[in-house]
């Protein structure tokens, strides 16, 4: 811990950036401003819900500010004087101007999914994942006004297990990222000044995930279908379509069965699941959604059902 607790600012939005936000309180920082995304419509009955960054600060009585664009005028309606020491940013959602990366005193630092420079931007956790990448982590990193561009702080790595959802690999790196965020606090000035450059030829892309990254090409390598169930798990998760209908896929995994078939067939069922023809391999469907039901194991679900034989994914 720094000699003195330092006057923050803080902004994110979703439950990755929670541990960070109650990290700083933890550890004796004062946390004078939260800066989160307005409410949003959300659930089927598309009711405004609160941020879950929100939710924490206003539970610690912290100031809440929601602008639809973080300037330097939000800031320094929040701040007063003196100005805030640093402003953290975690998953905000909103890319951040000069001006305001400057206002701090010590600028801007983000608390970012991947070792940098590799996954910059919006899915690191997924693409790490549907990377295959056997390590992943965190990094602290000096914004500036480019993509995940700035000279990083401090890294933290962290082995992906060979089960590892997104989900679960999320909860790991968030907890991870506000421990090597207070490390950082607790001597900021000489982190800034060994802070290292990235190098951008090294550099890899997060692009945003859509619902139709979820769909499973039954062409490819089922080691590579079994990565995506658990890469796009729990959002926007895995499908295929059957009987003209959205299949989600929760559970998977990949064997190494040769498969004399045409692709997206299925092949067996039984207790272990349901077997389906890839590219390269056998995909074992083990946990899924039929469009309007619940999660059910796949034996359940191919007890109801003749499936030998029909190919999933048409339509």
């Amino acid at each position: 811990m720094s000699a003195a607790p330092l006057r923050v600012f803080f902004a994110g939005t979703p439950d990755f950036a929670v541990p960070a936000l109650e990290a700083l309180r933890a550890a004796g920082h004062d946390v004078r401003a939260v800066f989160t995304q307005p409410d949003r419509p959300a659930g089927r009955g598309r009711r405004l819900r609160a941020p879950p960054v929100k939710q924490s600060a206003q539970a610690a009585d912290i100031p809440v500010f929601q602008p639809e664009r973080l300037s330097v005028d939000a800031l320094a309606a929040a701040s007063g004087d003196p100005r805030p020491d640093v402003l953290v940013v975690v998953a905000f959602g909103q890319v951040l101007g000069r001006e305001v990366l400057d206002y701090p005193h010590h600028g801007a630092l983000n608390v970012h999914a991947s070792l940098l420079p590799r996954w910059r931007g919006a899915a690191p956790i997924a693409r790490a994942l549907l990377a295959g990448d056997e390590c992943t982590g965190v990094s602290i990193m000096q914004m500036d006004t480019g993509l995940d561009t700035g000279p990083v702080l401090s890294r933290r790595a962290c082995p992906i297990d060979p089960a590892e959802t997104a989900g679960t690999l999320h909860d790991r790196l968030a907890a991870l990222g506000a421990e090597a965020l207070i490390d950082v606090l607790a001597d900021l000035p000489a982190h800034r000044a060994t802070a290292e450059p990235q190098d951008d030829s090294a550099a890899t892309y997060a692009a945003k995930l859509a619902r139709a990254d979820g769909r499973l090409a039954w062409g490819r390598p089922a080691a590579e279908l079994a990565r995506q169930v658990r890469a796009l798990q729990p959002w926007p998760g895995a499908w295929t379509v059957y009987a003209g209908e959205p299949l989600r896929i929760w559970g998977a995994e990949a064997q190494g069965d040769e498969a004399a078939a045409v692709p997206g067939v299925v092949l067996t069922t039984g207790s272990t699941g349901i077997g389906v023809a890839t590219g390269d391999g056998v995909l074992r469907l083990q946990r899924v959604q039929p469009a309007g039901g619940k999660p059910m194991g796949a034996a359940d679900f191919a007890n109801a059902r003749a499936l030998i034989g029909v190919r999933l994914g048409e339509g």
